[in-house]
């Protein structure tokens, strides 16, 4: 497999996972070994502003976890049972004492967090909506750190599968589960996401 099948391979296989096996925890040093994946993606003007919170003692998961709302798609589930919930987490904070102006820093670095974790065999779930005071005050965070996301990791006990949407502009980009727990993730085709030119408007130098 070349390296650009690898590549392709671990976006393949880098779904949002939601629910996890507690009883396998992840380290320090393995969330330290993550985190160091972002000191190599590009960043605006080179600032590197954001900073992570690692948590994985299962007192602060715990207190964590009611902060977090999950899978706004799925109405009628309040999230992951004791038994599949998330061993760790890092909390993606952009430091203000050097910008307030983000750019596109944060999706860089928990694409490429998220792709390290795969290799590792770990799943992960980008979290936005959280409430910001509870994490803040539970993480004992300094007022300068402005909590931008959470990333809920574990290892994953679901089976999360892509699946090709029609070509229609109004196509349902709602994620789902059926009856036997298969998660699945509508995509767009390809050929939606290649703007057409015809010839005539395609001018000539």
């Amino acid at each position: 497999m070349n390296d650009f099948e690898i590549v392709k391979k671990l976006l393949i296989e880098d779904r949002s996972v939601r629910r996890f096996d507690a009883s396998k925890e992840i380290g320090k040093e393995t969330l330290m070994r993550l985190v160091e994946l972002t000191r190599y993606c590009a960043s605006g003007r080179n600032l590197q502003p954001l900073k992570y919170r690692i948590v994985n003692g299962k007192e602060e998961c715990e207190a964590l976890f009611p902060a977090l709302k999950w899978a706004g798609y799925l109405s009628e589930w309040d999230g992951p049972i004791d038994s599949e919930r998330p061993v760790a987490y890092l909390v993606q904070c952009l430091d203000t004492r050097l910008t307030e102006n983000l750019l596109c820093d944060d999706g860089l670095q928990l694409q490429a967090i998220t792709l390290g974790a795969r290799a590792l065999g770990i799943g992960g779930c980008i979290i936005k909506s959280f409430n910001v005071e509870v994490i803040k005050k539970t993480l004992l965070l300094e007022d300068y750190f402005k909590p931008l996301y959470v990333l809920a990791l574990g290892y994953p006990v679901e089976n999360v599968v892509i699946e090709d949407m029609s070509g229609e502009l109004d196509a349902d980009v709602k994620y789902y589960r059926t009856p036997d727990e298969i998660h699945h993730v509508p995509k767009r085709p390809l050929s939606e996401l290649i703007i057409q030119v015809s010839e005539a408007e395609n001018f000539q130098l």
